[in-house]
């Protein structure tokens, strides 16, 4: 158990930061610390209110806003548990996590309100308006009571509630790529071991300001967009919008944050859409082959990429999927301070990170230090196994599940990730491909569909691709670049000979046993996870 406590964690940040400006909503007005603390301090009234206990469910509906964020901190630092819940999931979804996490109260963004069915959800206390806290539902006839507001409070009688690190501080559900839901719990010292990790690691200093654009609520964006930065004093802007790449770099140029965390698919976009076509122009092409030359171009290339992200940034931590190689091939020629980090909501979520300078390329750097991490191969170094990692960060279990918790985490506290890799003698690792993902070949080799996609996303008239097996051959499913596509002016049966063309010249790259048998195209973008990882069971499952 650590030494540090997460709530204390909360209480210095607002008592040291009080004046300092803590949260505002994109294009909006800021809120500072002392209201942050006052909007804490009032939620804990209404708990109070309406007998709400330490160890109670709370859940939690809406996009990224100051709201949001407040009633995340003033439930955790109640002492209750809360339940994030992704605002992309459907109505049944949320029926089903709402029950199954036994919520008492619900927070819920007004527009998401209404696509809910109010007597799917009959056993909650009360449903309350994430924009103003209003009551929209009292499922029970019981009277629900909302404090006066408070007006004013002292700096030096602010005080938080203590709570122990080994309580439950959330559950978090996760659709993940394999299908079913799962209720991960984090007790607080799982959340404080990843905020401690980045308070020694990354550099941010009270005063720094942050964009948040992933989601809340998965823990990555939670950990590292808002709590993190949050216990130093940093000044956070949410996006609510849906956050295309388009919306993500204005708020890039406006905001001019210090530290940027991204998914792989925003600096992907980024690069094949501004970077890309620039560099394959002749005289590009020409200036790159010839010393010296090439210098100016790259550092050019370079400071444009800096200005796009707000040139005001220490390093863009990637995570949440695999980054394509020819991207970070690139990024690591021009030297641009980018590094690869590694979680899972099941560590709340980091696993791995090692800073811009050090990491490996390749790699997602090395453990944090509240872990062990090994893989589970006769020659870690050399051959693939299964990550499996042990330490402060591991989930409590799966809430009601207990099943699922013991085949997850073995008799010794070890938790099989379900990735696979392989780590050096530095303790680098990486990693290759999901467990589940794996495919075999005719004569039973391995294949990691994942680097086979990475290679095909590279090529011509490609936006995205899902290697699978049909009857034992391998299919590539490809949603493809229709911008370029476009302006290229294809028909359709030329884009089918363009795919041809890729097909052939992706299996002259591979090993035979490798061998794409068909492409076939796909209408529609991949449905995704949060942190952008195609659903892969969407499109394996009866085939």
């Amino acid at each position: 158990m650590l030494k540090e406590n997460l709530v204390n964690l909360f209480e210095s940040s607002i008592i040291d930061n009080w004046q300092l400006p803590a949260f505002s909503n994109y294009t909006e007005s800021s809120i500072n610390y002392e209201e942050v603390g006052r909007k804490i301090l009032w939620l804990h009234r209404l708990y109070e209110a309406n007998e709400i206990n330490p160890g109670d469910k709370i859940a939690l509906l809406g996009k990224n806003s100051v709201n949001w964020a407040i009633v995340y901190l003033a439930t955790v630092s109640y002492g209750a548990v809360i339940v994030p819940i992704l605002p992309d999931f459907k109505s049944e979804e949320v029926h089903h996590i709402i029950n199954h996490s036994d919520s008492r109260m619900f927070f819920v963004a007004d527009a998401l309100y209404e696509n809910l069915d109010d007597d799917r959800m009959s056993h909650l206390d009360v449903i309350l308006s994430l924009f103003d806290f209003s009551i929209h539902y009292k499922p029970k006839k019981k009277e629900i009571k909302i404090p006066d507001k408070l007006s004013k409070i002292e700096k030096t009688e602010f005080r938080l509630p203590k709570v122990a690190n080994d309580e439950l501080a959330a559950i978090v559900y996760t659709s993940g790529t394999t299908g079913f839901s799962k209720g991960v719990m984090l007790a607080h010292n799982s959340l404080a071991a990843n905020v401690m990790f980045a308070q020694k690691n990354m550099p941010l200093k009270a005063g720094d300001s942050l964009v948040s654009f992933m989601p809340l609520a998965h823990s990555y964006g939670c950990a590292f967009e808002f709590l993190f930065p949050f216990t130093l004093g940093c000044h956070i802007t949410f996006l609510s919008k849906i956050p295309s790449p388009k919306i993500i770099v204005q708020a890039f140029q406006t905001v001019r944050p210090r530290l940027i965390l991204s998914v792989p698919l925003i600096i992907e976009k980024i690069y094949r859409k501004q970077i890309k076509p620039a560099l394959n122009k002749p005289v590009t092409r020409m200036m790159l082959s010839l010393p010296g030359l090439d210098k100016v171009v790259k550092n050019k290339v370079r400071a444009k990429l800096m200005d796009v992200f707000g040139n005001n940034f220490h390093e863009i931590v990637i995570g949440g999927a695999a980054l394509n190689k020819e991207v970070e091939s690139f990024l690591r020629d021009l030297k641009f301070p980018y590094t690869v980090g590694y979680g899972m909501t099941e560590c709340g979520p980091l696993i791995s990170y090692s800073g811009w300078a050090e990491l490996k390329e390749g790699s997602v750097g090395k453990s944090v230090d509240t872990l062990e991490v090994k893989i589970d191969s006769e020659d870690p170094q050399n051959t693939v196994g299964e990550i499996v990692v042990r330490g402060e960060n591991i989930m409590e279990g799966y809430y009601k599940n207990e099943q699922a918790t013991s085949e997850a985490i073995d008799e010794d506290g070890w938790l099989r990730t379900g990735d696979l890799g392989v780590i050096d003698n530095e303790g680098f690792i990486y990693i290759r491909g999901r467990s589940k993902n794996m495919l075999l070949g005719p004569s039973g080799q391995n294949i990691y569909p994942e680097e086979v996609e990475a290679q095909l996303n590279n090529m011509p008239f490609v936006q995205e691709s899902l290697i699978v097996d049909r009857n034992g051959k391998l299919v590539a499913l490809v949603y493809p670049d229709y911008d370029t596509v476009d302006a290229d002016d294809l028909t359709e049966s030329q884009l089918v000979e363009k795919m041809e063309e890729n097909r052939k010249a992706l299996n002259q790259e591979t090993a035979s046993f490798i061998s794409i048998t068909q492409i076939e195209l796909v209408p529609e973008e991949f449905e995704k996870t949060p942190t952008k990882k195609i659903k892969r069971y969407m499109y394996t499952m009866g085939r």
